[in-house]
């Protein structure tokens, strides 16, 4: 087993994952959230979609202290990789992991569509296979995708931001859809790419996301 996928109650996408990674003919393991430490071969913690908890209180504000996640900032702390797509973007956020908040979509309407992004920083094993100034489709499912933080000079100086919206679809600052860590271990984006898989549906610019790891033998 490589690929650690958590779940919580009313996360919705760890199966879309599971099977998005089936394709690469990766290993994966479903992980309940009540579960207090990581199977011991884990080489990349995926936190899905979906709406933790109902997104009471804050989206991702209670998830974050689920008993799992105690193991998951461990592991990252420590070097591991770990990916957070929407609602696990939320996640990442609430437990530190990255920098920033998330906030309501700026015309408060729930967006689900797909979406132009472009590759901002292609230096990292998550976009590894792609160049930067790439445009690539990928769909977004959210009513809190209004990414913000103060210093957001920083985060471009460091080349944390690595997609951002062509069009700004919810608000949010530089149009950023995407962040990774200062040591390019840990990934939040609201787009999902475990939903654009199959060039025969239209699209699998998400699985070449998802490759990305196998290409840089982190998987």
């Amino acid at each position: 087993m490589s690929v650690a996928i958590l779940q919580f109650l009313g996360t919705n996408c760890e199966y879309d994952m599971e099977y998005a990674y089936s394709l690469l003919g990766v290993k994966t393991k479903i992980i309940w959230h009540k579960e207090e430490s990581l199977p011991s071969d884990t080489k990349l913690v995926v936190i899905p979609g979906g709406f933790s908890y109902g997104d009471y209180l804050r989206s991702g504000a209670i998830a974050r202290f689920s008993p799992i996640m105690k193991s998951v900032i461990k592991f990252a702390n420590d070097g591991g990789y770990v990916l957070g797509i929407c609602n696990g973007f939320q996640i990442l956020l609430e437990s530190g992991l990255l920098d920033g908040a998330m906030k309501r979509n700026e015309n408060l309407h729930f967006i689900s569509k797909s979406v132009d992004l472009e590759v901002v920083d292609n230096n990292n094993a998550f976009l590894s296979n792609f160049n930067t100034g790439d445009m690539v489709n990928v769909p977004i499912a959210h009513a809190d995708g209004n990414y913000y933080i103060d210093n957001v000079e920083e985060l471009e100086k460091n080349n944390q931001v690595i997609l951002r919206y062509k069009d700004n679809i919810n608000g949010s600052i530089n149009n950023i859809a995407g962040i990774c860590n200062k040591q390019k271990n840990v990934f939040g984006l609201m787009p999902h790419p475990e939903r654009a898989v199959d060039s025969l549906l239209g699209n699998d610019a998400g699985l070449k996301m998802l490759h990305g790891f196998v290409k840089s033998r982190i998987l």
